[in-house]
């Protein structure tokens, strides 16, 4: 009989607090399957929307604020938010383990006395990549729990978070078959991944300077557009298309015939710099110049995707990360995935591409099943933590 396992998962790499429950059962073959008891997740996009961008140290105040209430909520969607009894679940080392997180200790001490321990397996946490302040928040957060309850703790990296987040179809693996490649496209990351085997890596491609989603970013600001600016650029691109409006500027595409699988943005934003600077631009040419960037970005990311199918023999293409829920960019690569013929492509739903809990519990608990356990003193932030 397979086993079970509940996982808490915790993400704050970056603005979204997220805490999801999930039990499972399976490996990573026809037998896996979950389900979600209780998911919980917080933007902060709104708050740093008036900076033009993240401040690390702004969401890791965020983060401590967010993560007990959205604990009781995700507890208590799943009926595991149960009264305590008379022995409380606070532990003597808690006021050392929160050391850093002096605004996080308060309210979790009123938890841990209130209530008593939920019936969970494991917690996984992401443990980067990311801003380290939030995520140093997110695994002080589950070293405490896993002191007050006795459980043991995976430090799950991000990116393999959504690498099995859209592998997923609605409550099991889809099918597919290896080799993997993945394109994942976030805005720390635009990186192409070979997996022969589930949970192994090999980076094949990644960027040089700017990803892909930081590209949007700037050159929204560039342009003048609100945070965040991906969003916002694809919705006037979209309305590009619908009114026929062509651009007068042609943009580069970086990298796009060079011998290699890297990538590079960074000429990309400093082109349409150029154009705003040097140009009197009026709203249909900025409307113009959106569509040419969207273009432009998906033109290398699709193009340098088919390089690395046809490199490597893949036979299944998984794309993953906050700028997959672009819908051109998705739509431009099944569509040259279909004139290729043969190979499997998977996109996340578009609400589960950008950051959340749910992935990091997912791909937690495939590590848990194997007893692949951090030691909870051990477990580090780190903002560049890789795959391979």
């Amino acid at each position: 009989m397979l086993q079970r396992m509940r996982i808490l998962g915790i993400e704050t790499s970056c603005d979204e607090t997220a805490v999801c429950l999930i039990e499972a059962m399976g490996d990573w073959n026809a037998d896996f399957s979950f389900r979600v008891l209780g998911n919980a997740l917080i933007s902060q996009a709104a708050i740093h929307a008036q900076y033009g961008g993240v401040f690390p140290n702004l969401a890791k105040r965020e983060h401590a604020k967010n993560l007990v209430p959205l604990l009781e909520k995700a507890l208590s969607d799943s009926g595991q938010l149960k009264a305590n009894g008379e022995q409380g679940n606070v532990p003597a080392d808690l006021a050392a383990i929160l050391a850093h997180e002096p605004e996080l200790e308060e309210p979790l001490v009123r938890f841990l006395e209130a209530h008593a321990k939920p019936d969970i397996d494991c917690i996984a946490v992401t443990a980067g990549p990311g801003l380290e302040p939030a995520l140093w928040v997110g695994i002080n957060f589950a070293r405490a729990l896993a002191s007050a309850w006795g459980l043991p703790v995976v430090g799950v990296n991000h990116m393999e978070g959504h690498i099995v987040m859209s592998a997923i179809e609605k409550d099991r693996l889809a099918a597919f078959q290896f080799p993997i490649l993945a394109l994942l496209i976030s805005g720390g990351h635009t990186e192409l991944v070979l997996s022969r085997e589930w949970m192994k890596y090999e980076v094949v491609g990644a960027t040089r300077d700017d990803a892909a989603g930081e590209a949007f970013d700037k050159v929204a600001r560039l342009m003048g557009l609100p945070y965040p600016g991906g969003p916002e650029i694809s919705r006037l691109a979209d309305e590009a298309r619908m009114r026929g409006l062509v651009s007068r500027f042609k943009l580069p595409r970086p990298m796009l015939h060079e011998d290699n699988l890297d990538f590079s943005f960074a000429g990309l934003k400093t082109a349409v710099r150029r154009i705003v600077e040097a140009e009197s631009l009026s709203d249909e040419d900025k409307l113009a110049l959106t569509r040419e960037f969207e273009d432009a970005v998906a033109d290398v990311l699709v193009q340098k995707t088919l390089t690395a199918v046809d490199t490597y023999g893949a036979q299944t293409v998984i794309v993953g990360g906050g700028v997959s829920a672009n819908a051109h960019i998705r739509n431009t690569l099944a569509e040259a995935l279909a004139n290729a013929g043969r190979v499997h492509l998977l996109v996340p739903l578009p609400e589960l591409a950008t950051d959340n809990a749910l992935m990091i519990a997912l791909a937690g608990y495939f590590h848990a099943i194997k007893k692949e356990f951090d030691d909870p003193t051990a477990l580090r932030a780190n903002g560049n933590l890789k795959l391979a």
